[in-house]
């Protein structure tokens, strides 16, 4: 299909086409702890990881927002492959921050190509002429099963004394890095985030993007992609990838709620559970929750839309209101998710039980370091008491 014929409700539509065969695949995702090639497939298919790519490269380029949708949609329906969707998808975003060679190397003979990463610098990066060399280890790289290239996050040391070590995203081949299969967890289990290994690999300048730049929203690749898309910042569009499959999770798990109370029998009295006052509480809190999660995470995209088309700063307290709003996002998905998981009663503790796939999963995707509310709050509140911005990742 053509890409100029794909708009933001037929990929809303098609998200919602394929929920069921992705359902039905999560057994497979949870056996092979990393998503069936059927729905990496799909995904292409349906132009998904395209969603956020540049027109230049065959990419859609549309708003945030459909971005977010999508994985939301398929998140109720296996929390794994949103996860993967999300994570990967927003990597063609970054991409297009890179300098023009950066491109040309990743998109050049095939559009397709997808990208893992590692951020959290935990190897080791020295300067080189003409760039860098690295080393170690990095994990929780999701879907990197799947992924040609990798984004891995490094601190590059200072040129001179006195300056501090400076963010940056490196871009490696699949030649340069070994996979090594350690995902063995309780839940979110087909994302498949095994660790990433280097040993002493060169990377040049141009496969490199500075944390700054993302920050400043002035990065090499805004000459050559000048959508308001990639006028965002870095951390804006990259918190969201990795906090919206919650959301996702809370109202995949209020689906089957719904479906097993509305029949439910009480084993003790032989009651119909879907009169009982706490029951139907439950559920309209979660219904109300959901809904204002999703109307917040819109409503912040389209105040950021709308100054990146006007050409606007945007305001570093709302950036850090923004942010926080992400990770708040997670843990309200998650007492929604723990709510409907106790009102569900015995039955739901069962491994066959969605509940219990969806309580496993929510409390996964809360451990990311992103989706931890605290540090953000913090720093939030200290700038509106008017200390120093701790947090450049907004």
């Amino acid at each position: 299909m053509a890409t100029e014929s794909i708009t933001p409700a037929t990929l809303k539509a098609r998200a919602a086409a394929l929920a069921p065969a992705l359902t039905e695949r999560i057994p497979e995702a949870d056996q092979r702890r990393r998503l069936p090639d059927a729905t990496i497939a799909d995904f292409q298919d349906a132009g998904f990881f395209r969603m956020l790519q540049p027109s230049r490269w065959g990419g859609l380029e549309v708003d945030p927002q459909t971005f977010y949708d999508v994985q939301m949609t398929v998140g109720a329906a296996c929390p794994s492959s949103a996860w993967v969707l999300g994570v990967v998808a927003v990597h063609a975003w970054q991409l297009a921050l890179f300098p023009l060679p950066a491109q040309e190397e990743v998109w050049g003979k095939d559009r397709s190509v997808l990208i893992s990463s590692s951020y959290a610098p935990t190897g080791k990066v020295t300067r080189a002429p003409g760039g860098y060399r690295i080393s170690g280890r990095w994990s929780f790289s999701s879907g990197s099963d799947h992924c040609q290239w990798v984004f891995l996050g490094g601190l590059v040391p200072p040129d001179a004394e006195g300056k501090p070590p400076e963010m940056r995203t490196f871009l490696l081949p699949r030649r340069d890095y070994k996979i090594e299969d350690t995902w063995h967890t309780m839940g979110l289990r087909g994302t498949g985030s095994n660790d990433v290994v280097v040993d002493d690999v060169f990377v040049p300048e141009h496969r490199t993007h500075r944390l700054v730049d993302g920050f400043k929203r002035s990065s090499p690749g805004n000459e050559l992609n000048p959508a308001p898309l990639y006028r965002l910042p870095f951390g804006q569009v990259f918190v969201r990838s990795v906090s919206t499959t919650a959301l996702g999770i809370a109202q995949g798990a209020l689906d089957a709620y719904r479906k097993n109370t509305a029949s439910r029998i009480a084993a003790s009295d032989g009651a119909k559970v879907a009169l009982d006052p706490s029951a139907q509480t439950v559920a309209a809190y979660a219904a109300g929750v959901i809904e204002d999660l999703r109307a917040t995470l819109h409503r912040n995209f389209d105040e950021l839309m709308a100054q990146a088309r006007a050409g606007e700063d945007m305001p570093l307290e709302r950036r850090l209101k923004f942010r926080l709003d992400s990770s708040l996002a997670v843990q309200r998905s998650l007492e929604v998710v723990d709510a409907l998981f106790t009102e569900s009663g015995g039955r739901a503790i069962f491994t066959s039980s969605a509940l219990h796939r969806y309580f496993l999963d929510i409390h996964c995707a809360r451990a990311h370091y992103a989706n931890n509310p605290e540090k953000s709050a913090r720093n939030f509140g200290g700038v509106l008491l008017q200390q120093k911005n701790t947090d450049f990742f907004v």
